[in-house]
């Protein structure tokens, strides 16, 4: 189990009666990305939620299974979730930032963790912008507002508010689908640097994306994960017919 740094065991998950997902078996290796694509409604963005016990904050979710992060179920009655979410960060779909300063949406995370000196928070801002190939953008606005910044401004200061507090795995939920193309790239470039330090899951419907930035892939469909595997196999020779006529744009 601790060959992966995320590894689940039959996961089944349901909204009410609804059975979002089925019988899910993975593995995501440290240090890659991983892409998870499929129509809309497969159960993409579910599954990643289960890895940092999103779905918990869901009225009416039910899940069984095992979710194991470095060897440990989170799922465990002993498990603290927040320190759950602290190593297992997520960036959403829509870039969400705080209504207050640049300088203060990166600050936000490590103040609440208890850092209150002005010298290591000016450090990590200043790193987790760099990080998120952003300092150079806004090192001159950095007490203004982050509502004023671009769409594709505000989803990398999403994601160095994520890294500010030393996030082990970064979530990414269809990063990029609210953004122009000029946009898109610098978070593709991102994504592929932010891999020497940290192991990233990417939800996107954009199967170009998903094979330009990621390692590995897994397509699902109706809930269950159809075909998993490096990214090259899945698109060039994948196994399963479904696998092939979903990339091959046969339906979805």
């Amino acid at each position: 189990m601790t060959d992966y740094i995320i590894e689940t065991e039959d996961v089944n998950l349901w909204y009410d009666d609804n059975h979002a997902l089925i019988d899910i078996d993975m593995q995501i290796q440290e240090n890659k990305v991983t892409a998870l694509i499929g129509p809309s409604g497969c159960g993409k963005s579910t599954l990643i939620r289960v890895f940092d016990r999103m779905n918990d904050i869901i009225t009416g979710c039910r899940i069984e299974g095992k979710v194991f992060f470095k060897g440990k179920n989170i799922y465990d009655p002993d498990v603290d979730v927040i320190e759950i979410r602290k190593r297992i960060g997520m960036i959403f779909q829509k870039p969400n930032p705080f209504p207050m300063s640049v300088y203060d949406n990166v600050a936000y995370g490590p103040i609440i963790h208890g850092i209150r000196s002005r010298k290591d928070l000016d450090h990590i801002v200043r790193r987790s912008l760099e990080s998120a190939a952003l300092w150079d953008e806004v090192e001159e606005r950095l007490d203004q507002s982050a509502i004023g910044l671009s769409g594709g401004q505000q989803q990398r200061l999403c994601i160095a508010r994520a890294l500010a507090i030393e996030p082990e795995v970064i979530l990414m939920d269809e990063p990029t689908s609210a953004l122009d193309p000029i946009a898109t790239g610098k978070i593709e470039d991102l994504v592929t640097n932010l891999k020497k330090r940290y192991t990233v899951v990417i939800v996107t419907h954009n199967m170009q994306q998903a094979a330009r930035i990621s390692d590995y892939t897994g397509f699902m469909y109706l809930g269950r994960l159809i075909e998993f595997g490096e990214t090259v196999q899945i698109f060039e020779k994948p196994s399963k017919e479904l696998t092939e006529n979903y990339i091959t744009g046969r339906f979805g």
